[in-house]
């Protein structure tokens, strides 16, 4: 391309002459990069229903009334599900406002009143949003996550370590890629789904699988876990 400004893969990708690469711009286009902000979560906005979760989830409450009308008995055993997941928390159920709103309710040990996602703590926000996520019936063919652990209690982490896992072993599920600096999502998985992200001399990141460093393999089989060899810097990459 003659400006550096411009991609050739957006340009070039909405010719007819140039079909490949047009299928390969509307896969990235079509990819879902999440950094979950819960004080955006918490706000309800007006009645409606939208297909996906966007971005940073400020469209969670639109989000739950699109996967309530289209899946209701899938919608009812995620939350079910959910609410084991949570600590403390007995059950979840829907709730419709005067105006259409879908509101949840949750019932809590040691409280008599229920309470909504509103006032939810943002580790449980996020944990909920996310497991919601894998029940989008249309998901995108790559899920990115940025640091989930944030705000996200440590016990948490290998929860949502594991419902991703099952997310994306399932057939038709997409490829999920997480960012993290938290050992203890890493520990849920094993040092072949481990990717050590490092930058080279020239400034370049380079990608190194930890099953392929030397050691990792055979130190994971006698028991230590993925992200206690990364603390420990048997990635030979310095400490998290």
């Amino acid at each position: 391309m003659s400006d550096r400004q411009v991609l050739g893969i957006a340009t070039l990708g909405t010719l007819k002459d140039h079909p490949r690469i047009g299928q390969f711009r509307a896969f990235l286009a079509g990819w879902y990069l999440s950094y979950f902000v819960p004080e955006l979560a918490r706000v309800q906005p007006m009645a409606g229903a939208d297909p996906h979760l966007n971005r940073r989830g400020d469209n969670l409450a639109k989000y739950l009334q699109f996967i309530e009308r289209e899946n209701p008995n899938g919608f009812k055993a995620a939350l079910e599900k959910i609410a084991e997941k949570l600590p403390g928390i007995e059950c979840i159920r829907s709730d419709r406002t005067n105006d259409g709103r879908l509101l949840l309710e949750f019932t809590a040990q040691g409280y008599e009143k229920p309470f909504y996602q509103q006032d939810m703590s943002d580790g449980s926000l996020k944990l909920l949003a996310y497991m919601l996520l894998m029940e989008d019936p249309n998901p995108a063919p790559l899920v990115g996550i940025e640091e989930p652990e944030n705000g996200l209690h440590h016990q948490l982490l290998a929860v949502l370590a594991q419902e991703l896992q099952s997310l994306a072993g399932h057939a038709r599920g997409p490829q999920v890629i997480v960012t993290t600096h938290s050992p203890n999502f890493v520990d849920a998985l094993t040092p072949y789904e481990v990717w050590v992200m490092h930058k080279n001399d020239s400034g370049h990141a380079n990608a190194t699988r930890a099953a392929d460093i030397p050691g990792v393999i055979n130190l994971f089989n006698e028991g230590i876990p993925t992200g206690s060899l990364w603390f420990s810097n048997h990635f030979g990459m310095g400490k998290p």
